[in-house]
This record gives structure tokens, C-alpha cells and sequence, in this order.
């Protein structure tokens, strides 16, 4: 009788739990979808760009960020323009890299 008084209460928080699970998955799969269509997006935005002649426009950096780009040191250069603008590592990292195609550095 007490193994049963043990077993009952999981046994009633399980379908809650399986509930959250499934909320969980469907929550996770919607986002996997969110980005590889912004990623569809992206691709198709480049190529129409690409077609029209269209360069993306060069990214406004402090001159610190080009001198350390110039000198061959990269992540300097995302680090100074993170601290110059604020932005985040993959939007700071995206634009020194825009910025040294752009200059052929590399």
C-alpha cells in the first residue's frame, strides 16, 4: 500500500509533464523553421541583389576597427568595433568580415 501512495502522485504529474514535452518540441521545431526561412530569405535577397548589381553598403567603423584590420589582427578588430557600437559577436564579426571582403583583407 505505500509503494501505491508513492506511484500516484508521478503517476497524475505525468500527463502534465508529457504536455510540456510536446509544447516544448513543437516551440523548438516552429524556431528550426523561423530560421531556415529567414535563411531562404537571405539567400534570395542576395541573389536578386546580386543580379541587380546591388553591393551591400559598407559598414560605418571607427578607424581603430580598420587599423587593426589593416594589421592583420581580425578579432581586434571585432573586439574595438564591439566596444565602438555595441553590437553583438556575430553582428560585430559579420561586419568585419563585410568590411574585409569589401577591402579584399583577407
Amino acid at each position: 500500500m505505500a509503494d501505491m501512495e508513492r506511484v500516484v502522485p508521478f503517476a497524475s504529474m505525468l500527463p502534465l509533464l508529457l504536455v510540456v514535452l510536446v509544447v516544448a518540441i513543437g516551440r523548438r521545431s516552429a524556431m528550426n523553421h523561423r530560421v531556415y526561412r529567414l535563411a531562404a530569405v537571405e539567400r534570395k535577397l542576395d541573389l536578386i541583389m546580386a543580379h541587380l548589381g546591388i553591393r551591400e553598403p559598407e559598414p560605418d567603423v571607427p578607424g581603430v576597427v580598420l587599423q587593426e584590420l589593416l594589421a592583420g589582427r581580425k578579432i581586434q578588430a571585432i573586439k574595438e568595433y564591439r566596444k565602438a557600437t555595441g553590437a553583438g559577436l556575430k553582428e560585430a564579426k559579420d561586419a568585419v568580415e563585410l568590411l574585409a571582403r569589401q577591402r579584399n583583407l583577407g
